[in-house]
């Protein structure tokens, strides 16, 4: 489940787009110390994170030896999500006009998933 959500504008690139993420968590889920990411966020983010956000960045990243589709670890968790959110109508097209609105409509999709979750089968 999605822990903290913040939409950007498709100007900010991911790396710092990450920080915007990181900088919200900070003072919350003090249990949380290991964040994996794809090899988009390499670099100076890995430091920043540790020295900043005070938890390790770890770089999942394809091997170079393999050849078509593999599935990498814990990588498929954000793709398994994204698919969760692809579910919700609001979602399939930029309906929303602040991202503000975009960030609940993602909240409340997720609270949704949780709720139907615990209900008895």
């Amino acid at each position: 489940m999605i822990l903290c959500v913040t939409v950007h504008a498709a100007s900010i690139q991911d790396r710092d787009g990450a920080k915007l993420v990181l900088a919200k968590l900070s003072g919350m889920f003090g249990r949380l110390k290991l964040i994996w990411a794809d090899g988009g966020y390499a670099g100076e983010l890995v430091q920043w994170t540790k020295e900043v956000a005070r938890r390790t960045l770890e770089i999942v990243k394809r091997s170079d030896d393999v050849k078509g589709f593999k599935v990498l670890p814990k990588r498929w968790i954000v793709e398994r999500t994204f698919g969760w959110l692809g579910r919700y109508r609001r979602h399939s097209k930029d309906y929303e006009q602040l991202t503000e609105s975009s960030e609940a409509m993602i909240s409340i999709s997720m609270i949704n998933l949780m709720v139907h979750r615990l209900k008895p089968g």
